[in-house]
């Protein structure tokens, strides 16, 4: 239902004039996102202080049945906090609502406002000398009622675990205007039901989550970092194994690099080098970690990268010596997404297959799509160490980019299809939103499908929040 006049004056007096915006220059920055792959219309964007503000806005939207869209950051690649084109839906955006809470120190734990940025709450945890370790590209901007709500995943998931990992507690604003304060510590709980876990993951469609419960970690004291080449995916895989088990646990990332990548990032990046002296068609970047100052961590790598060496798992490989030098080597694999847009049009895939498939998959599916667009370039790269690969496209050389990005659709299937044989995942880490929408009947039996739908009727019975989005 489109807001009425008096509707819209009720939800700009629950938020105040600073929260209320309805101009259509002002509001261009919400309706977007980042790879202009959707771009909505809104009746006004509605941006609360507080979680009671938030409450006041849902009652109003629950009684007279107007579409809600929550929005963190506007970093997400699938759509899912974009409004519709109808122009019917306000966007809540949680931006204002970005107080760090609280810290327990003893406990461990964080308590944040959903606004606040994931770059933030890092520091918060630094100050008190502890680590959160979530860690993605967009740390700066992207806030943790998104990471939460798509369940994001990043660099360390090897070691720590995604988003819904990290998470003791939520406070949720329901679709009635209700209010579930379960901020809560305590890391064991058995008198019931996990109500987060139905949250934590569910894109706005559930409820809005407020605030959040993050769980602290000791500050790693010594770090190792390495690029290392590789002969291929298969020995990328290995090498993960022999450097888990010679440091006991101690990798805290593992990321796939490949040649064509390296070339994009020194290609565009200005200061960006290659780290070996020779070319070789693979890479990884590995992260061991230490909660003490600990010289041997440094034996550690060196030795991994020895057996790597005399296993054939390893061509050549670099240590970085300096914090400047790590940059270095992070810059490379942390500029992979953005610089793909220098080389034209770039068609997405966020998958997930077993570790052990994972060299099986980019073959089967490099081959799949270069006979489907010969000279396509494959940049697949990611977390490696998880199963999470991002197997993205880059238009061959001298294509027309709408040509290319026309075939989006059909490279999906092309490439869903085989994460679906192999058991996987069609979204790893970016959910699901409005892009992969369509799919998910495909990939999940009738009875997950069922159960979800359930859920949502029954936690969202006028389906006012975030329509069209995940189901």
């Amino acid at each position: 239902m489109k807001p009425t006049p008096e509707i819209l004056q009720r939800l700009k007096d629950a938020v105040g004039p600073k929260g209320f915006v309805d101009g259509e220059s002002d509001m261009a920055p919400y309706l977007a996102e980042r790879r202009e792959l959707y771009r909505g219309r809104a009746a006004a964007v509605v941006r609360p202080a507080s979680v009671g503000e938030v409450s006041a806005v849902m009652r109003i939207a629950h009684e007279a049945g107007v579409h809600v869209v929550p929005q963190g950051g506007n970093t997400g690649l699938v759509g899912g906090q974009v409004p519709d084109e109808s122009g019917e839906e306000i966007v809540l955006s949680l931006s204002r609502m970005n107080a760090v809470r609280g810290i327990d120190v003893e406990n461990n734990t964080l308590t944040v406002d959903a606004g606040v940025t994931l770059a933030a709450a890092q520091e918060a945890a630094r100050e008190a000398d502890r680590l959160f370790p979530l860690s993605l590209a967009s740390e700066g901007s992207c806030q943790i009622g998104g990471n939460l709500s798509t369940n994001a995943g990043g660099t360390q998931v090897l070691r720590y675990g995604n988003a819904r990992d990290l998470v003791l507690g939520l406070e949720v604003v329901m679709a009635n205007g209700d209010v579930w304060d379960g901020l809560t510590g305590l890391r064991k709980d058995n008198t019931g039901y996990d109500l987060k876990q139905i949250f934590l993951g569910s894109e706005g469609t559930l409820g809005i989550i407020t605030g959040a419960v993050l769980k602290l970690f000791p500050r790693p004291l010594s770090v190792e970092t390495a690029f290392a080449a590789v002969p291929g995916v298969e020995a990328a895989v290995k090498l993960l194994r022999v450097a888990d088990g010679l440091s006991g646990g101690q990798v805290s990332t593992f990321e796939l690099v490949p040649r064509i990548g390296v070339e994009f990032v020194t290609r565009h990046i200005e200061g960006a080098s290659d780290p070996l002296a020779d070319q070789y068609p693979w890479y990884v970047l590995i992260e061991m970690t230490a909660g003490m100052e600990d010289a041997r961590l440094a034996e550690t790598m060196e030795a991994a990268l020895a057996e790597g060496l005399d296993q054939g798992l390893v061509s050549d490989a670099a240590l970085a010596r300096s914090e400047t030098q790590r940059a270095d080597f992070w810059r490379l694999r942390e500029a992979l997404s953005d610089v793909q847009r220098a080389e034209g049009g770039s068609i997405k895939h966020d998958v997930s297959v077993p570790v052990s498939k994972m060299a099986d998959f980019i073959a089967r599916a490099s081959e799949a799509v270069s006979a489907r667009l010969p000279g396509v370039r494959v940049v697949a790269f990611g977390h490696i160490g998880d199963g999470n690969v991002h197997f993205n496209l880059s238009q061959p050389v001298g294509m027309d980019r709408a040509a290319f990005l026309a075939l989006w659709g059909e490279m999906n299937a092309i490439v869903h299809g085989i994460v679906r044989e192999m058991g996987g995942s069609i979204s790893a880490e970016h959910g699901v939103g409005r892009l992969k929408r369509d799919e998910i009947a495909a990939t999940k039996s009738p009875v997950e499908m069922a159960a979800m739908r359930a859920l949502k009727q029954a936690l969202d019975p006028k389906g006012i929040l975030n329509p069209g989005k995940v189901l």
